[in-house]
């Protein structure tokens, strides 16, 4: 709630919050949504347990719109260049895509793709998951995931692709060149042309317990691997 307060992502027009005394995460929502000019309103948790699915609203509930997707070009054609995208093929639990898209924003990625079909939308559950990441990051909806990495290649972004039992990620590819990271869905990981448009396809090493990494986990952990290198050396611009 905070975070779509604080961004331009989604608009808040209305929020009610709990009548009686506030802790300090809902006065801090309470003086957000004062300064934003936002319709505010004090209600008995009776009629916030009504108005939130479950009954899960912490003090508060909010009215607002979906959040602005943005358009591939525009993303592409951006000043400064992407230099870190995520595609996320056909993730399709809520919570699994919650957790990537925050690891996403926590690690500075410029952008995440994600298909119109076969994909979580990105609804409350996506968005809670997500601790409102979310709304500070640029997110594509597209129709063919496909053509979408045909465009990111032609961009000049490297596409490399997470699979279990392809070699380390640290040791087949420089991070430090302006990527985007491909990460399949649950079970059956990247599609067959996804895969075959990867540039490299690298893996996560595991022990020979777990074969594989839940897919928000293994985003997590590849986009630290990005943050690690950068930290030794900048990206490179031009490559």
């Amino acid at each position: 709630m905070e975070e779509a307060l604080r961004a331009a992502s989604r608009r808040v027009s209305r929020v009610a919050l709990v009548e009686g005394a506030l802790s300090p995460p809902l006065a801090r929502i309470l003086d957000l949504a004062e300064r934003a000019g936002v319709r505010l309103e004090r209600r008995p948790k009776s009629e916030l347990d009504r108005l939130a699915p479950g009954g899960r609203h912490q003090g508060v509930v909010a009215w607002g719109e979906e959040p602005r997707f943005v358009d591939l070009d525009a993303l592409l054609g951006a000043q400064p260049p992407p230099s870190l995208l995520v595609a996320l093929d056909q993730v399709t639990d809520p919570g699994n895509l919650g957790a990537a898209l925050r690891s996403a924003a926590g690690f500075g990625a410029d952008g995440v793709i994600l298909p119109e079909r076969g994909s979580a939308g990105v609804g409350e559950t996506v968005r809670r998951r997500s601790a409102g990441a979310v709304e500070h990051l640029r997110v594509v909806r597209v129709v063919n995931l496909a053509q979408a990495l045909r465009q990111v290649k032609e961009a000049g972004i490297w596409v490399v692709g997470l699979e279990p039992a392809a070699p380390p990620l640290w040791e087949v590819f420089d991070l430090t060149q302006r990527v985007a990271l491909v990460l399949g869905g649950e079970g059956r990981g990247l599609r067959r042309l996804t895969r075959e448009l990867c540039d490299v396809r690298a893996g996560i090493p595991m022990g020979e317990a777990i074969g594989s990494l839940n897919v928000a986990v293994a985003c997590g952990v590849a986009l630290y691997e990005v943050t690690r290198q950068r930290r030794v050396k900048p990206v490179a611009s031009g490559s």
